[in-house]
């Protein structure tokens, strides 16, 4: 499985950006550009990059030809990037694209996400990156440090994200028995990544390593981190590194 379109999250704060037309389609664009910061420009400014264009086929083509990344509005076949729809729990930024196959779809996602998210989500963000040296040293190996941020990010955990009071919390490591090299059995009964539980994707998202037998499908190994480790064994694994999946078909 490829991705259409890599997500980035670009900051344009003091950065120049053109854009190209009118109406209350470039004006919303203005109003986007202007929240990250951006500094709107004409097609002429040469410190540009990227370029946002509304209506002009023409303009895209001369964009295009000086090298400058353009999102053509509802032309998704001219784009070169498309602009996602947001949730803003500022630190926090939830971004929902559907590679320009329909904004409806991305907006009505955003209207789902925004109910689900706490108001105080951000307020949880900045805490946690205050601690981040409390967590260093609560928990000195990086993989380790991780699997705990992961289980207080569960649901019920001292910071699962969807509780309504969770901008309330201190962000910092909550009371835990230390974590040792673990190997976790999977079997799959079926192919389909839609078909694992809760347990199985949350485990192969915190894997240190992923252990498989060469019939397990990428489907569900994309599932893992993709700093994770995979291992291609025909026997299962006798040692562990970090928190070790061993993925099998059953």
């Amino acid at each position: 499985m490829s991705f259409h379109s890599l997500p980035i999250f670009v900051r344009l704060q003091g950065r120049s950006v053109i854009l190209v037309g009118s109406g209350e389609a470039a004006a919303a664009k203005r109003r986007l550009l202007d929240r990250a910061g951006a500094i709107v420009v004409g097609e002429d400014a040469e410190d540009a990059r990227l370029a946002i264009v509304v209506d002009d086929d023409a303009a895209v083509a001369r964009l295009k030809a000086r090298g400058i990344l353009v999102n053509a509005v509802d032309r998704v076949e001219l784009c070169d990037f498309t602009l996602p729809a947001i949730v803003d729990r500022d630190p926090v930024l939830v971004a929902i694209g559907t590679g320009g196959a329909s904004a409806g779809l991305a907006a009505a996602l955003r209207q789902r996400l925004e109910a689900l998210l706490p108001a105080g989500l951000g307020r949880l963000a900045e805490r946690l990156f205050a601690a981040r040296s409390a967590w260093r040293a609560r928990y000195p190996d990086a993989s380790a440090r991780r699997r705990a941020i992961a289980a207080s990010f569960a649901p019920g955990g001292a910071y699962d994200p969807l509780q309504p009071d969770v901008g309330d919390a201190s962000g910092l490591p909550p009371a835990a028995d230390d974590e040792t090299a673990t190997i976790v059995r999977m079997r799959l009964t079926s192919a389909d990544p839609d078909d694992l539980t809760l347990r199985q994707a949350r485990l192969l998202a915190n894997a240190d390593r992923v252990c498989h037998a060469a019939d397990v499908p990428r489907a569900i190994l994309d599932r893992a981190r993709a700093d994770a480790d995979r291992l291609l064994c025909d026997a299962p694994p006798t040692s562990a590194e970090g928190l070790t999946v061993d993925v099998r078909m059953a």
